[in-house]
């Protein structure tokens, strides 16, 4: 509730406010909302990151299917570990296996630094995907 809070306070919304206002009403399915972070390092196996930082999954946008995922600034500020780039890089399978737009929302302090290597691997795993898509097409 304090994280959401400090992003109104900046006059931005929370990447769920994002999704109720973008998708029509009632259509957005969240996909991977269990996906759990890995790291023991530095505490972080005592902290819960709510859907490791990015809500991910697809809806109806003006009666168009698209997949979606949003980086989520109020959940450890949104930063990219290695399950968070994993669940991005499934929902951009999805879109190229449906042939449907993928949307993201980019709202991130950047890697998760204290699972070092894993969460930079994270951003490598993500355009290894997209390229791949883009060879597919």
């Amino acid at each position: 509730a304090e994280q959401v809070k400090k992003q109104h306070a900046l006059n931005k919304l929370t990447a769920r406010e994002r999704i109720d206002l973008l998708f029509d009403p009632g259509t957005f399915v969240e996909t991977g909302m269990h996906v759990k972070h890995h790291c023991h390092y530095f505490g972080l196996d005592k902290i819960d990151i709510p859907a490791d930082g990015v809500v991910t999954g697809y809806g109806k946008v003006n009666g168009r299917t698209v997949c979606f995922y949003a980086q989520d600034f109020t959940s450890r500020g949104g930063s990219l570990g290695e399950m968070h780039a994993w669940k991005i890089a499934k929902t951009m399978d999805l879109a190229a296996k449906m042939r449907v737009p993928m949307i993201g929302m980019l709202d991130t302090g950047g890697a998760r630094i204290q699972e070092g290597i894993s969460a930079l691997d994270g951003y490598g795993q993500i355009w290894v995907t997209a390229k791949i898509i883009w060879v597919r097409r």
